[in-house]
């Protein structure tokens, strides 16, 4: 049974395919990254996540780079520079092989699920994670925000079904629910969307579903109810 991991990762090469060699120097939402370094990112995320050994080596890497910084920022960097020298044929050939592996290695890390991680969100706090969160949903919602940030930088069409982006819009409005706790109304449109609600007498709220995505990870402006974080 492919899981939405595996899904998601397949989904995001197959994009990558679909381009033009124009398409891959375009620049993204990501403001130090073009398509192909984007690209670069998520299938050295995607390798990280394979076996101990990498796991292990990458992170310690990425701690070195990021000096005084947040660990991500030099760990996305390692894996950009580390796959720069990858063809973009290679890229896509990478993360087909790789996604299988991936997800696998992800949902067996009985031992490791426990483990603290520190996480600097965008207001300036910092929460602390359990391993378990970043490899069942947050690995998961990256890629498929890095899908988002290819269509919209190529202008082309991103694939959206209810039964794989549909599920992931879902657990995303349930924890932006969670973390707000307040009454609401909310109207998703577009093939991801649904009608999701708490309460009674709060905000009633009508967006598509992808754009309310984007609003909550910092790429888009919002107001009322959509200031509120949700990492991605």
């Amino acid at each position: 049974m492919t899981t939405a991991a595996e899904t998601e990762i397949l989904r995001f090469a197959d994009a990558l395919a679909a381009l033009d060699d124009d398409d891959w120097t375009k620049q993204t939402d990501c403001p130090k990254w073009t398509v192909r370094d984007m690209a670069g990112h998520v299938v050295g995320m995607t390798r990280t996540f394979t076996a101990l050994p990498q796991f292990v080596g990458h992170m310690v890497a990425g701690t070195r780079a990021a000096g005084d910084r947040p660990m991500i920022d030099g760990l996305t960097e390692v894996q950009v520079e580390r796959n720069a020298g990858a063809s973009n044929a290679e890229i896509v050939a990478q993360l087909r092989a790789l996604a299988p592996r991936n997800a696998r290695w992800r949902s067996s890390r009985r031992l490791m699920r426990k483990l603290p991680l520190k996480n600097d969100m965008r207001d300036g706090s910092v929460e602390t994670w359990k391993l378990a969160y970043l490899v069942d949903t947050i690995l998961t919602r990256d890629t498929w925000m890095h899908r988002v940030d290819l269509a919209r930088a190529t202008d082309h069409p991103m694939t959206l079904t209810p039964e794989h982006d549909g599920r992931l819009v879902a657990d995303a409005v349930a924890e932006w629910a969670s973390r707000h706790g307040q009454p609401y109304t909310l109207h998703l449109t577009g093939p991801a969307g649904g009608d999701f609600s708490a309460g009674e007498g709060g905000e009633e709220i009508t967006i598509d579903a992808v754009e309310f995505c984007r609003i909550l990870s910092g790429r888009g402006e919002g107001s009322g109810l959509l200031t509120q974080e949700v990492p991605f």
